[in-house]
């Protein structure tokens, strides 16, 4: 079979590209945050998956190489040139099987006229929302704003906010860098990223089992889901009022009004992870104290576990759920209510 490359040359000057507007499809963008996360994590193996199916959501060559590239500065030459060995073998891989590969635009050639510092810092002042000026350390200072911001984020294959989900997603991969994460969630809402792909990197990022990136993430966010529709189809098994948006991966977010809360039960054959997003609620197992649920909690439950989850008294409470090792024939198996009487023991927090 013959190998399909599609490519295209330089972009011509009088293009243009509203570079505070996310380019990639909501599938693109889940790829690219895995690809972005694997690589601050150094997870060759993991990178080379999420490479592949960048690929095949038609991703380009390009894009994931400028967001390797562009990773050098979040996370070190070393693990963004590891991954960029990756994305040429892996091109080499497709190639050899004649699997069709999307090579992408390059960047649009720059002015001769191009000042770096003077662009950078306008950048930079976006990126922020004030202008900053690093005076501890000037010479890093400069790096930030005539390499990072002027000649690094003067490449139009990826636009401003393109790579701030790139970086969000990357530094959530990282421990100990929760200042500099909370700072690129600021940033990527003033370069275009919404709300609503913000937390599209929560989901990529559990739905490719990076559950604690995701819970890290989760918790700066400190946003409301959209509370999808009345849980009716389970309401049964429910005190209360809950609701359900599920997302691609087999994520499901679940909204629990006040005081709601599901019956005990047994997950038989599947483990099923819990990351809460929003609120405040409970998550309790039998003959153990219940836990409290905040946003950025994880909660992994054994397979053959009774217990139940909910939202605190007096707030509403959001969390995902996914399934991991899930065996042929798993089951749900549905118990008594938790009791006005067990729930009023809990201690407010």
């Amino acid at each position: 079979m013959a190998v399909l490359l599609v490519a295209c040359g330089p972009k011509q000057q009088t293009e243009t590209k509203d570079m505070n507007q996310l380019s990639f499809t909501t599938e693109q963008a889940t790829w690219m945050s895995a690809i972005a996360c694997d690589e601050a994590k150094g997870d060759m193996v993991a990178i080379e998956s999420a490479i592949h199916n960048g690929l095949e959501a038609e991703l380009t060559v390009s894009q994931i190489k400028e967001a390797l590239s562009q990773l050098y500065a979040y996370t070190g030459f070393p693990r963004s040139l590891n991954a960029l060995g990756v994305l040429q073998r892996v091109i080499g891989d497709r190639q050899a099987k004649g699997v069709k590969v999307l090579l992408g635009e390059d960047a649009s050639p720059l002015s001769d006229e191009y000042d770096a510092l003077k662009e950078g810092t306008r950048v930079q002042t976006q990126l922020v929302g004030k202008a900053f000026e690093y005076e501890f350390a000037e010479a890093t200072d400069y790096y930030l704003k005539a390499h990072l911001f002027g000649d690094i984020f003067a490449r139009d294959n990826l636009t401003y906010a393109d790579r701030e989900l790139v970086t969000v997603s990357a530094l959530s991969g990282l421990e100990g860098v929760e200042p500099q994460l909370k700072a690129h969630i600021a940033g990527a809402r003033n370069m275009g990223v919404t709300e609503e792909q913000l937390q599209g990197i929560v989901v990529a990022l559990a739905a490719n089992g990076l559950l604690a990136e995701a819970g890290r993430l989760a918790g700066l966010l400190q946003t409301e889901w959209s509370k999808g529709k009345p849980n009716d189809a389970y309401a049964q098994y429910f005190v209360g009022q809950s609701f359900l948006q599920p997302y691609f991966g087999g994520v499901a977010n679940v909204t629990f009004e006040p005081r709601c809360r599901n019956n005990w039960h047994i997950h038989h054959g599947a483990v099923q992870v819990l990351v809460c997003v929003s609120g405040k609620g409970w998550y309790q197992e039998w003959n153990k104290p219940a836990v409290p649920l905040t946003p950025g909690t994880v909660i992994a439950i054994p397979e053959g576990v009774k217990h139940w989850h909910g939202a605190a008294a007096d707030s509403w409470m959001q969390h995902l759920a996914i399934h991991t090792q899930e065996q042929p024939g798993a089951t749900n198996e549905w118990l008594e209510p938790v009791s006005d009487e067990q729930y009023n023991q809990l201690i407010a927090f």
